[in-house]
């Protein structure tokens, strides 16, 4: 439990990568996180791994992937009736193999039902629990190959995010459909398309929410953690090159203790306190480079499709 005035923070996806580094650099500046992972045993060992004081973290089980466990998971914590400083939505899975898509337990595509559907469904949840903060921040985990304002969200392998003109998510979103611009099925688009989803729906909550409850609501772009454990289910050679070639080509990486420095940046400190910006450090990395408001593409930003995406969604997770 958080002592008196520490403040309280909870990360999704926090037993691995960008969540558990985010979760350590925040515990650094005297917070307490509230790990909501699917393994929690994998969290324990990992926050331990990390040398993490016991009594500065603690652990909550969460499925994103699943919109019962994620009201589970908000139940849990509306129970105890403490303010919530923080809320970190950095879980994701990226599953570029798939050659058929995997479904949640409600039918939809795992990697939209999981980075989406779940984090939209427990940041409206909790909008109530933040309001009851001084200065709340809900912020969530972007990427580049969402942003195609910028060469990586241009790259069309397996093919740029686009979520067309919803007509998945207006056929309900299952079998047989997969993908929220209602084609064909391709797995590493799916991921991407998630990402992009969660970018609008940050710039949506800040329109809908920030001056009626003070939330700031913002994205960021840490970086390319290209050795985040968020690429396991990547090709083998991908996973020994990918990080190789940020090193030393494109000289964009990242390391996932850096990174985790960054978010713990947008969450904690007064220089981030603006709403509804994309943060980023740029492609290529810098020594001693500040942050700044990355500029975020139409399809992130265009006021009347951000109102539909989040009607539909809001009617898919039961929201409406």
């Amino acid at each position: 439990m958080p002592q008196d005035n520490q403040p309280l923070a909870i990360v999704t996806g926090a037993s691995s990568g960008v969540g558990l580094h985010t979760t350590n650099a925040l515990i650094g500046r005297g917070w307490h996180v509230i790990m909501a992972c699917r393994d929690l045993a994998k969290a324990e060992t990992a926050a331990r791994s990390l040398d993490m004081a016991s009594g500065s973290y603690e652990l909550a089980h969460i499925d994103l992937g699943s919109l019962d466990s994620v009201r589970a998971f908000y139940a849990g914590f509306r129970a105890r009736g403490v303010p919530l400083d923080a809320l970190v939505c950095n879980a994701a899975v990226y599953l570029p193999l798939l050659k058929t898509p995997a479904r949640s337990p409600e039918g939809f595509e795992i990697s939209v039902a999981t980075n989406y559907f779940g984090h939209f469904l427990l940041a409206n949840l909790m909008l109530a629990d933040l309001q009851k903060s001084a200065a709340p921040r809900l912020i969530t985990l972007g990427t580049v190959t969402a942003n195609s304002e910028e060469f990586g969200g241009k790259v069309p392998i397996p093919a740029p995010a686009d979520l067309g003109e919803f007509q998945g998510l207006k056929a309900g979103f299952k079998a047989p459909v997969a993908m929220i611009d209602g084609k064909p099925f391709k797995a590493g688009k799916a991921y991407k398309d998630s990402k992009l989803g969660t970018m609008v729906m940050s710039r949506e909550l800040h329109t809908r929410f920030h001056d009626e409850t003070g939330i700031v609501f913002s994205t960021l772009y840490p970086g390319c953690v290209a050795d985040t454990p968020l690429f396991r289910n990547a090709p083998p050679l991908f996973q020994k090159v990918f990080p190789w070639f940020q090193k030393n080509i494109t000289k964009g990486y990242v390391s996932q203790s850096l990174s985790g420095e960054r978010v713990a940046q947008v969450v904690a400190d007064p220089g981030f306190s603006q709403s509804g910006v994309h943060w980023s450090w740029g492609n290529r990395q810098r020594e001693g480079r500040k942050a700044f408001s990355q500029g975020l593409s139409i399809k992130a930003t265009d006021a009347e499709r951000s109102r539909e995406l989040w009607d539909l969604t809001a009617g898919l997770v039961g929201l409406n």
